[in-house]
Order: C-alpha cells, then sequence, then structure tokens
C-alpha cells in the first residue's frame, strides 16, 4: 500500500514537473530563441556583436516593432491590418514634404505625419466596425489606396534635403542609445499602460475572444474595433517618421512587405491569430527575433529572395504552434 501511494506520488510529482516545464517553455521560449540566435551568429560572424552593428541593429528593429506594437492590439481583436506598410510610406512622404530644409516647420511635419497615420487607420476602422467589411479585405484595400496616395503626393519621385533638426530624430542618440529606441521604449510602456491598465484593454481581449458574447454584456465592440485600428495607424505614421528621418529622405516605395514582418513578430511573440490571447512583451522579442534574423542574414550574404523563404516558413510554424498550443 505504501509502494503503490509513494509510486503516485512519485508519477504526481513528475507531471507537475513536466506541466511546469512546458508552461515556462510556453512563456519564455522566445527568449531562449532569441538568445540562441545571438549566440549563433556571434559564433558564424564576428561583425555581429560589433557596437556598429548593434546600433545599427537597433535602429532597424525599432521600426518593426513600432508597427508590431499597433499590429498586436489589432491582432488581438481577431484582425489583421495589412496596410501599415502603405500608411508608413504616406506618413513619411507628407513629413518629408513640410520638414525639407525648413526647421520651423519640423514639429508641423512630424505632426502631419501622424495625423495621416490617424486618419487612415480610422477609415479602416470605420469600414470594419461600422460597415462590417472584414480586416482582411479592408485593409487589403486601404494597402493599395495609401500606396497610390503616397505616389499621388510624391509625384513618384523621393524628397530630400530635409532639415538637420528632423534627420536627429532618425541618426542622433541620447545616453549613447538611439532615439528610436528611446521612441520605441516610451510607445512600449504607453502600451501596456494601455492594454492592460485600463477598461479599454480588457475590451480589447473580450472583443477577440468572443466578439458576440462581447456585445452581448454590454461593451461597445464597434468603438473598440475602431480605437484598434486608429491605434495600428497611428503608430503606422510614427513608423513612418522615424523611417524618413534615418534614411534621410521620403521614399514613395517605403514600407513595402513591412506588414509581414510586424506580423511575424506579433505572432512569434506569442499572440494568437485567433484573438484574445497575447502579450505585448513577446510581441517586442518577436520583433527582435525578426531583426537579429534580417541583420545576421544580411551578415551572412544570404540571397534577399532566401531571406523571403526563411521568414515565411518561421511565420507558418509560429502559426502551427500557436494552433497547437490553442
Amino acid at each position: 500500500m505504501n509502494s503503490q501511494l509513494s509510486t503516485n506520488s512519485y508519477k504526481e510529482t513528475k507531471e507537475n514537473s513536466n506541466a511546469k516545464f512546458k508552461h515556462l517553455l510556453s512563456e519564455y521560449g522566445i527568449l531562449l530563441a532569441l538568445l540562441g540566435m545571438a549566440v549563433a551568429l556571434t559564433i558564424l560572424s564576428p561583425n555581429f556583436l560589433t557596437s556598429a552593428n548593434m546600433l545599427n541593429l537597433f535602429k532597424q528593429v525599432s521600426i518593426n516593432a513600432v508597427l508590431a506594437i499597433g499590429m498586436t492590439f489589432v491582432i488581438l481583436t481577431k484582425g489583421i491590418d495589412l496596410s501599415v506598410g502603405s500608411i508608413l510610406a504616406f506618413s513619411g512622404i507628407i513629413t518629408a514634404s513640410l520638414v525639407v530644409g525648413n526647421d520651423t516647420n519640423l514639429l508641423l511635419g512630424i505632426v502631419a505625419g501622424l495625423g495621416a497615420g490617424l486618419f487612415l487607420g480610422a477609415v479602416n476602422g470605420i469600414i470594419i466596425a461600422k460597415w462590417k467589411v472584414t480586416p482582411f479585405i479592408a485593409t487589403l484595400g486601404m494597402m493599395a489606396i495609401a500606396r497610390g496616395l503616397t505616389y499621388i503626393y510624391s509625384e513618384g519621385q523621393p524628397i530630400s534635403g530635409l532639415s538637420d533638426a528632423f534627420l536627429v530624430i532618425g541618426t542622433g542618440g541620447f545616453l549613447g542609445i538611439p532615439i528610436s529606441v528611446w521612441v520605441v521604449l516610451v510607445v512600449f510602456i504607453i502600451c501596456t499602460l494601455l492594454l492592460y491598465h485600463t477598461k479599454f484593454g480588457r475590451y480589447v481581449y473580450a472583443v477577440g475572444g468572443n466578439e458576440n458574447a462581447a456585445r452581448t454584456s454590454g461593451l461597445n465592440v464597434d468603438r473598440t474595433l475602431m480605437s484598434v485600428y486608429c491605434i495600428s495607424g497611428l503608430l503606422a505614421g510614427l513608423a513612418g517618421v522615424l523611417l524618413t528621418s534615418r534614411i534621410s529622405s521620403g521614399l514613395p516605395q517605403s514600407g513595402i512587405s513591412y506588414e509581414l514582418d510586424a506580423i511575424a513578430a506579433v505572432v512569434i511573440g506569442g499572440t494568437s491569430l485567433m484573438g484574445g490571447r497575447g502579450r505585448l512583451w513577446g510581441t517586442l522579442v518577436g520583433a527582435l527575433i525578426i531583426g537579429v534574423l534580417n541583420n545576421g542574414l544580411d551578415l551572412l550574404a544570404v540571397s534577399s529572395y532566401w531571406q523571403q523563404v526563411i521568414k515565411g516558413t518561421i511565420i507558418i510554424i509560429a502559426v502551427l504552434v500557436d494552433r497547437k498550443r490553442t
């Protein structure tokens, strides 16, 4: 009898240990993946851990991180935003046109870029929430509209000669850290407070978990949906401002396929495409993984064509893992 109890206790302890291990792996596996990639690239490329490459890496990651944070809000509601890359380009062109050689228009240019992103995001939200168009179709249409507006506004030509004060945003630093990284940290803190410490954040999770139940319980689902697409558009506009400053010009073709990296960062970070489950810190780590992957493949001289294949494969694997976990 005692022997049987001892055996059962051992099995129970082992099962609990396995459960805890699986939970830790599920929660923090992406951190291990990021660490593993960093170690592997350090071994394969001596240039990976150099200060110059690290600064360049963080500047690159900052753009996708801002986009991905906005995308997280959308995907938490079981939606998708395919227009962020085009909105980024439109906002960047608007900003560039207002800060050409003129420091006095610096604030106006930034506000205009952010406003353009917010406006297009609001249009997405209205089409999806009020007109009941599926997010995939609505944002696919906006992707084409915003890109077309970018080419019309710029006449298909890049805008250069931007003011020195504006260029500091993308090239300058504070305490040895790029300004764009500070911007990401501020955005992350604000969005974390918004998502985890306000009623709006609870509504986002509720709508993504079960939209019909959320409506039945009296939540304003339409307002919540409109808000998340406004957030996504606003942050796409901010990413456009940061990118325009970093590359020192407004390019009408910028932001192409950026939505792919943003979605990849969110999914890799553990946010479910089925909605209602995810975490912002995971998105930040996911953006770092995508950034390290892009940077490492460039250092290893891997063809850009193969880089697309690799990133697409990673997205599919992440979705399969999410489905299994769900």
